[in-house]
């Protein structure tokens, strides 16, 4: 069971194995997988910081391009990609665009049977 506490506001992460390590210390980790340049990044940039400012998920974002296997284990088709870890395993994917917060959290929410509590009460 993690035991670090969880930020308030996303972490960047360089390699996979930051992802593997960020993933590790926490029960509930949101990896945001952009690319800079990106428009749908940039706009989901501030959706991701809100979920890691008003919840107990861990979140973070990661740019491929400085590690390029990232792409391949991950299944990283399209930009941006959330990577949804519960418990240390990958557990759901969102990659559609550009999300708002409320589809944000009922993403995670949907994929959470423990650990609601990391959840505003909203989505709970």
């Amino acid at each position: 069971m993690a035991s670090t506490e969880t930020p308030e506001k996303p972490v960047e992460l360089d390699t996979g194995a930051d992802i593997e390590a960020f993933v590790a210390e926490h029960d509930v980790a949101l990896v945001d997988v952009y690319r800079t340049g990106c428009a749908l990044c940039a706009a989901i940039e501030p959706i991701v910081g809100a979920v890691a400012k008003a919840s107990d998920v861990a979140v973070a974002t990661c740019n491929p391009q400085t590690d390029l296997s990232i792409i391949d284990d991950y299944d990283v088709r399209s930009v941006p990609t959330l990577l949804l870890f519960v418990d240390g395993e990958l557990v759901g994917r969102l990659a559609e665009g550009f999300q708002g917060v409320d589809a944000v959290f009922e993403f995670v929410a949907d994929h959470l049977d423990g650990h609601r509590d990391v959840l505003p009460a909203e989505y709970r």
